[in-house]
């Protein structure tokens, strides 16, 4: 299955994207310090399964144009930006798959424009509501948080002793260098750190509301980030059904470690027509 990369004029950027296969779109929003090729594993089980996949780099990432300002990375721009991407390629509706950044993109879409999304797969994140009221432990698993907010220390902290606290993030040595190589260019690890500095000061739970569309909700095991509390949780916030999944023994980019089951659960979920379990 070919995987091809395109661009496409999105709100004044350059927005640089793959796509392959025919049929339903699946869009796939990737995270935090990722480009569209964290769904290197996903992409072309999708389009086998006969999909339309489209997985663009976020604006600041990849081949993706980076505005200087931290305030363009507010998450109303990065949806806007999705949207905008959607409309360039005649898109509707899809089934739209988020994970970490990715996915808190992916709730705003379904919060605020239900009708572009049919269906929603929620890797890792759960509702923001729910993280919210997880507790003192999803709080404290927050911690490095206060430190990507921080000008200057965590770009000198990233990259000192060759990108160590980088690599330690994942085994994978490919992984590794997919990540250097995207966040090495002037200015790249600057506009990836200001998504945390441009949403985390101003977020409220006030702006979050619950969402009317199906929501499949996976965490993994081995999260050092988040809990499997936050994902459960979540059902109280889906009024249109809420599926959980969990996967075993994988960390927090399920897509590369726990891809086999992963891949099946999002073409089971992209497939059906039927409702999910009600929350």
């Amino acid at each position: 299955m070919d995987v091809v990369s395109q661009y496409a004029n999105v709100n004044g950027l350059n927005m640089h994207y793959v796509t392959a296969g025919e049929g339903a779109p699946v869009v796939l929003l990737h995270g935090f310090p990722d480009t569209h090729a964290i769904w290197r594993r996903q992409i072309p089980a999708l389009a086998a399964a006969g999909f339309r996949v489209i997985a663009p780099d976020l604006r600041g990432y990849g081949k993706t144009d980076m505005p200087g300002e931290a305030g363009a990375y507010a998450i109303d721009f990065l949806a806007d930006d999705v949207l905008r991407l959607m409309d360039a390629l005649g898109i509707e509706q899809a089934t739209v798959v988020g994970h970490d950044w990715g996915a808190l993109i992916g709730w705003h879409l379904a919060m605020h424009a239900p009708q572009r999304v049919s269906r929603y797969a929620a890797l890792s994140v759960g509702h923001p509501k729910a993280i919210a009221k997880a507790g003192l432990g999803q709080k404290l698993r927050f911690w490095y948080m206060g430190v990507f907010v921080t000008p200057v220390l965590a770009e000198t902290l990233l990259k000192a002793g060759n990108w160590a606290a980088l690599r330690s993030m994942n085994r994978s040595r490919e992984q590794q260098q997919l990540w250097i190589d995207a966040l090495a260019p002037q200015g790249r690890l600057t506009a990836a750190l200001n998504y945390y500095r441009a949403n985390l000061k101003a977020s409220s739970t006030r702006r979050w509301k619950p969402v009317d569309v199906p929501v499949l909700g996976v965490w993994s095991e081995h999260d050092p980030a988040l809990g499997e509390r936050q994902m459960l949780e979540t059902r109280e916030q889906c009024r249109a059904g809420f599926q959980y999944a969990r996967i075993d023994g994988v960390g927090h980019w399920l897509q590369l470690s726990g891809a086999e089951k992963l891949n099946t659960l999002l073409i089971e979920f992209a497939t059906t027509t039927a409702a999910v379990t009600p929350a």
